[in-house]
């Protein structure tokens, strides 16, 4: 009778086996166990070369995050802006959001060519700028979140795209938002997203205008900028000249991610007008002030606004394809 039971319960057991690994695979959808079985290392290769990198180059997370950013914007999450110009490609790298600016490249490369050693023809460029973002941010003491995996690579690059769709130091409050809106993503998003700038640098040719001349162009300090601020900003911005002078877009603790990017917003000492433009809507102004009282209300989302933004567009399946190489297409 034992037995019995035990050959019939062995059978149960079996039935239901397979429904466990139709459900681990989500065709049509990204899912972080995409490589368990095909690249299991893949997640382990990203964060220690990116590690070794980012010990000689203190301000690479902010570079790699923001590669992501600028290629999710454009054609989605498609490592379409990884792509060098050829006959059949105009770069995104050379558009105005990216020229003389988008650095981190050859960090991806490296990553590339060991997962290719590793794995060949089965990790996208696409998935490791995705990683190598979420890595970038905990490299840097900010939140870790699972990554949805699965991006296959684009086969061609969007310049107008790039020139259009990213969200511009210049423009209005409205303007930034309706350019999130169109990738799906809300005002919360735009918020929590908007504080990744708690690392990195900008040029003086970015802010210029908040030091001598206000949208009106009437020559004056902008008001919503600290005077003080402005001084000190103005000793390395000058004028004319210095356009790529860098400052940190966090004065107070540049290469930590924590919330102290939306203390300085309340402090009129956002560096960016995208950045100070945040307290001119009151919804937007409430979420600020929210961020800036807690750091972990800010990480949680901040996590789940990159998920969503990591998920804009994705080419899945059989779109796209691997590249061999992140910056050309395979032949």
């Amino acid at each position: 009778m034992a037995t019995s039971m035990s050959f019939f319960l062995l059978l149960s057991l079996l039935a239901f086996a397979p429904l466990c690994f139709c459900n681990y695979y989500q065709e049509g959808k990204l899912y972080p166990q995409f490589y368990d079985y095909s690249c299991p290392q893949a997640q382990n290769i990203v964060k220690s070369i990116l590690a070794k990198y980012v010990q000689q180059q203190p301000r690479l997370p902010a570079s790699i995050l923001r590669l992501h950013f600028h290629d999710c914007f454009v054609k989605g999450c498609d490592a379409s802006l990884l792509l060098d110009s050829s006959e059949s490609i105009i770069s995104e790298k050379g558009s105005n959001p990216n020229r003389n600016s988008a650095r981190g490249f050859e960090v991806i490369d490296a990553i590339k060519a060991a997962l290719e050693r590793e794995c060949p023809s089965t990790v996208s460029c696409a998935d490791i700028l995705t990683l190598a973002a979420r890595d970038s941010v905990v490299l840097s003491g900010g939140p870790s979140w699972e990554v949805p995996l699965g991006r296959r690579d684009s086969r061609d690059a969007s310049i107008s795209g790039s020139n259009n769709n990213i969200p511009a130091p210049n423009n209005t409050f409205q303007t930034i938002l309706t350019k999130f809106r169109l990738h799906g993503l809300d005002l919360v998003d735009l918020v929590a997203l908007s504080g990744g700038h708690t690392i990195g640098n900008a040029r003086c040719t970015t802010f210029r205008q908040r030091l001598y001349s206000q949208i009106s162009g009437n020559g004056k300090l902008d008001s919503t900028l600290d005077q003080y601020y402005a001084a000190a900003l103005r000793n390395r911005c000058p004028r004319s000249g210095g356009d790529q002078n860098l400052f940190f877009l966090d004065y107070a603790t540049p290469y930590k991610f924590d919330n102290t990017y939306f203390k300085n917003l309340l402090a009129y000492k956002g560096l960016l007008s995208s950045d100070q433009i945040l307290l001119t809507d009151q919804e937007s102004a409430e979420l600020v002030k929210s961020y800036a009282e807690s750091n972990d209300i800010f990480f949680e989302q901040f996590a789940k606004s990159m998920i969503k933004m990591g998920n804009i567009s994705p080419l899945i399946d059989s779109r796209g394809e691997i590249r061999e190489n992140c910056r050309k297409i395979n032949a």
